[in-house]
């Protein structure tokens, strides 16, 4: 783990509550992120993961709580300041422009950081023209490089299969030169292989890159395989958190997991194709 988790958390959610009428979609949900981690939130369908996502975006705005994000209370902070203050986010559907190139979706995503005004990118100017250039040069020699997407760079992204096109999504979360990585599902519906892909690129991510991880993701293995910290929802509120063996022994865990106490079924349904990747990186 990063040596600067030892300043305090990067991210810091406490008592977060978030209501559709008189429904509590999250009740209390309190947690932290250290930098440099791998920080993993788990649970049933309809705990509330995506909800904490999309309140950490910006998207909802809680009925109650604090988000702290580098020391700032991010109350009242539109989703693209976020996206500048360093918070990135991959979404559960994929959510790119079909139509577009693998190049310039990815080229989308340095939106929030370009200091080129509306008028001189629209006359295309010097400032403009160089600012571009600088652009498309990081991207290609650090993002699609690292990625290993060079081959479809030109490519629309409606003809490539759904594990690129999940990939690309990841290279456009990275073009925001997040500090905070929000992954939602990043490995869902891939093959085995995709999804050890995934991984590497992930804990390389965080090793390579410095970046720091929040990730919502059904494969249990690879939550486990690669999880510095579990945070576990269940009907918006958390049951349990700490390292991935400690939640795997966690009573409500498996309760909430299998309706049961078999905690060696719980095991077995935690081993994953995460420990490939690890060893990988």
């Amino acid at each position: 783990m990063n040596p600067e988790a030892a300043l305090g958390p990067l991210l810091s959610v406490r008592e977060l509550t978030l209501a559709f009428g008189g429904v509590k979609a999250l009740n209390g949900v309190s947690f932290d992120v250290a930098p440099g981690s791998i920080t993993s939130l788990i649970g049933p369908n309809g705990a509330g993961k995506t909800s904490v996502f999309n309140t950490l975006s910006g998207f909802y705005r809680p009925s109650a709580g604090r988000i702290v994000f580098d020391g700032q209370d991010l109350r009242g902070v539109p989703p693209a300041k976020r996206a500048a203050l360093g918070l990135a986010r991959s979404f559960q559907n994929i959510a790119l422009f079909r139509g577009m190139t693998v190049l310039d979706n990815i080229k989308l995503g340095r939106h929030c950081h370009l200091r080129t005004g509306p008028l001189a990118a629209l006359l295309y100017l010097p400032s403009a023209r160089r600012e571009e250039a600088a652009l498309r040069r990081d991207i290609e020699e650090r993002i699609i490089d690292f990625l290993e997407i060079d081959h479809i760079r030109k490519a629309p992204v409606a003809a490539l299969s759904y594990g690129l096109q999940k990939r690309v999504e990841l290279a456009r979360a990275l073009a925001m030169q997040p500090r905070l990585l929000l992954l939602d599902e990043p490995v869902a519906g891939m093959n085995r292989e995709e999804t050890e892909d995934m991984a590497r690129f992930i804990l390389e991510v965080r090793r390579e890159w410095g970046v720091t991880v929040l990730m919502v993701e059904h494969d249990m293995g690879m939550v486990m395989d690669l999880s510095d910290h579990v945070v576990v929802l269940n009907f918006g509120q958390v049951i349990a958190a700490g390292r991935p063996a400690e939640v795997q022994r966690d009573p409500q865990v498996v309760q909430a997991y299998l309706g049961s106490g078999d905690v060696e079924g719980l095991r077995r349904r935690f081993r994953g194709a995460g420990s490939a990747a690890r060893e990988a990186a």
